[in-house]
């Protein structure tokens, strides 16, 4: 059996190398690359929902502090850094649906629409977006575009708790325009989308409420 002399192997080493040590290299580096920036991402998100959940926090209690204008001005301040700082997590979109609220609380409706409708057409959340939705169709009757608001009201629903609240909006809707047989079928529908109806008595009042004026 023929031997390579010490200056063959090193000469195939150097071949080897050549034609497969840097392809190797990059491979390797690029995984371990791939592991580092992952788990840099998994960091990077949860600091970002740890800290969107303190200033969350923060929020709520300037909300339920007391019922000032100072205290309304800084929730409304901490709902804006929410939604600036944070718009990548859930945090957002709940401080998008509180900064509607104080809105409607300081008879800013077209602030209120303006905050319904960025999650409308801009959440993740099947469910939250219908919520969203509602309360927009409500917060367009006070503006007197409650057509509008009944168009908005059209789009597909799932769940018997969203949909028994959709179709009392709507029946409300049609209230404020007179539509008395329509509004009667939609808080119908809302009675029977439910479990148990006991737990929305408001419906049936005003059900008894249309029966009376017929």
């Amino acid at each position: 059996m023929a031997y390579d002399t010490e200056e063959e192997q090193v000469e195939k080493l150097r071949d080897l190398w050549n034609r497969h040590g840097a392809p190797l290299l990059t491979g390797v580096a690029l995984a371990l690359a791939g592991v580092f920036g992952w788990n840099a991402w998994q960091n990077y998100e949860n600091t970002q929902a740890q800290n969107a959940s303190t200033l969350y926090q923060s929020m709520m209690e300037a909300v339920l502090a007391s019922d000032t204008e100072a205290s309304r001005a800084r929730a409304a301040e901490l709902a804006a850094q929410l939604r600036s700082d944070y718009d990548s997590t859930r945090y957002a979109d709940f401080a998008a649906l509180m900064q509607a609220r104080l809105a409607v609380e300081a008879r800013d409706f077209p602030g209120a629409e303006q905050s319904l409708r960025d999650l409308v057409d801009g959440s993740k959340d099947e469910a939250l977006q219908e919520v969203a939705r509602q309360r927009l169709a409500r917060v367009l009757a006070q503006l007197d575009r409650a057509d509008e608001a009944l168009e908005l009201l059209s789009a597909p629903v799932s769940g018997s708790e969203l949909t028994a609240s959709r179709e009392e909006v709507r029946g409300d809707l049609l209230v404020s325009l007179g539509r008395k047989e329509e509004a009667r079928a939609a808080y119908q529908a809302a009675v029977e989308a439910l479990a148990d109806a006991s737990a929305r008595p408001q419906l049936q009042l005003k059900l008894d409420d249309l029966a009376e004026e017929a």
